[in-house]
């Protein structure tokens, strides 16, 4: 590896600057603020401590240092609000991987990408509650995490306990899903989890009478709820039932506009997760960002051989369920420009270390193009990856948007990501609170 641009290891001293008076100025950048407007050429952005305090406004400080932004391109960071943590190794799926050591891994290779905040959803051990105050206070560096806690799933069904993930409670009644919830909600989580779906017929669906106990008791005790689903009529029946948050894509047929009326009126938001269905039959073919280097960084030892490796090809190739999950992309591409049409509210999540092939970091950016691929343009999905996230963590007062007052937590890149969303892989610094952490995935830190 190597560092990117000789302007990093200036920043990073700057950056690194303490004391109340420090003012850093960036000069002449071009601002697209999260909120959808178009990109703004700027004369200054200004950043006193963690805070921007001035966009093409006066500052003050005796300490002010000026850093050269011409012909870059700011954005608010990437918020992830469906990913998982700590489970992933090598190529390994494992509960036994869950350390505090590899979930800080993944949060600094989540943030490298620009990725300021991951919510966790549902596959986390009892140590994530310290991890997320630490995290929370700057104590601990990487992604800000956000999490589920301990999911809920069916008795021998979603999700599988061989993929790491055996923390999960599986209630087999309504009184036990009340019990679980009451025990979960001591530790004040984000939201809480359910896996619903039958994984296409291969495991059991969660009863109604479980998830419905779900969100009733979780509501009773102040926590949204979100489900991993897959077909329309669980949507509705969810939806019917308080859902907060669906976290997957509606897959098996196109959303009627009853659906998206009750989830406008209810305030349903929806995570589409597109890539992790590219992810799934992609590797049969040699897709035009198999050698990108900014892909390969993200991957896990021993990943990139063994999704290159003609066995695994021929594997996903003769797999049916890859021809099922080609048909899964395009309903969901339909359906997201459906939900997002309708006003409904869209974040963005990628199920992102779920799997070894759903890469970490690279997932995030991924999913903005298969945004665009949806119907949206590159402002909308900017907003959905930045600000839409935000709200559905609760955390807009403070990051989402570049806006006076706000955070000074943005990524820095070399092309307009306006004007093509890959651009946004053109990483020259991610800032977080106000400091530089990163020079992008392909330079050392």
């Amino acid at each position: 590896m190597r560092i990117k641009y000789a302007l990093y290891t200036l920043l990073m001293l700057l950056a690194g600057l303490t004391g109340p008076a420090q003012t850093i100025v960036l000069d002449n950048p071009t601002l697209i603020d999260g909120t959808g407007k178009a990109p703004r050429a700027l004369h200054n952005l200004v950043i006193q401590g963690d805070k921007i305090v001035a966009i093409d406004g006066e500052y003050t400080g005796r300490r002010a240092t000026k850093i050269d932004m011409r012909g870059k391109y700011i954005i608010p960071l990437i918020n992830d609000v469906h990913a998982h943590l700590g489970i992933l190794k090598d190529t390994v799926m494992s509960s036994a991987n869950y350390t505090p050591e590899n979930v800080h891994r993944h949060l600094l290779k989540f943030e490298a990408y620009g990725v300021g905040a991951v919510l966790c959803m549902g596959t986390d051990h009892p140590e994530i509650f310290d991890l997320r105050r630490a995290s929370r206070k700057d104590s601990l560096t990487g992604a800000t995490i956000y999490t589920a806690g301990r999911g809920f799933g069916e008795n021998s069904g979603l999700p599988p306990p061989s993929f790491g993930m055996d923390q999960v409670f599986r209630p087999e009644t309504p009184d036990e899903a009340r019990k679980d919830v009451r025990e979960m909600a001591v530790y004040h989580p984000d939201l809480l989890k359910m896996w619903v779906d039958d994984g296409r017929g291969k495991v059991p669906k969660m009863p109604p009478e479980i998830y419905s106990a779900i969100i009733d008791e979780a509501h009773k005790n102040g926590i949204r709820v979100a489900a991993h689903l897959w077909y329309l009529e669980d949507a509705r029946k969810l939806v019917d039932a308080g859902l907060d948050v669906i976290a997957h894509s509606v897959r098996d047929q196109e959303i009627d506009d009853d659906l998206l009326a009750k989830m406008k009126s209810k305030g349903v938001i929806y995570i589409p997760t597109l890539s992790l269905d590219e992810f799934a039959f992609m590797y049969g073919d040699d897709p035009d960002w198999i050698n990108d280097p900014f892909f390969k960084a993200s991957l896990e030892p021993g990943v990139y051989e063994m999704i290159t490796s003609p066995a695994y090809k021929n594997k996903v190739t003769r797999d049916p369920g890859s021809a099922v999950e080609k048909a899964a992309l395009q309903t969901a591409l339909k359906n997201l420009k459906k939900v997002y049409d309708a006003g409904i509210m869209v974040a963005l999540g990628t199920d992102a270390g779920a799997q070894p092939v759903r890469a970490m970091g690279f997932s995030e950016h991924m999913e903005l193009e298969l945004m665009v691929k949806a119907g949206l343009t590159p402002l909308q999905v900017i907003t959905i990856g930045t600000l839409n996230g935000a709200v559905l963590l609760r955390a807009e007062k403070e990051t989402g948007t570049i806006a006076v007052g706000k955070k000074a937590s943005f990524i820095v890149l070399d092309k307009d990501p306006a004007a093509d969303i890959r651009n946004s892989r053109t990483i020259h610094a991610v800032w977080k609170n106000g400091k530089v952490v990163s020079s992008g995935p392909l330079t050392d830190h």
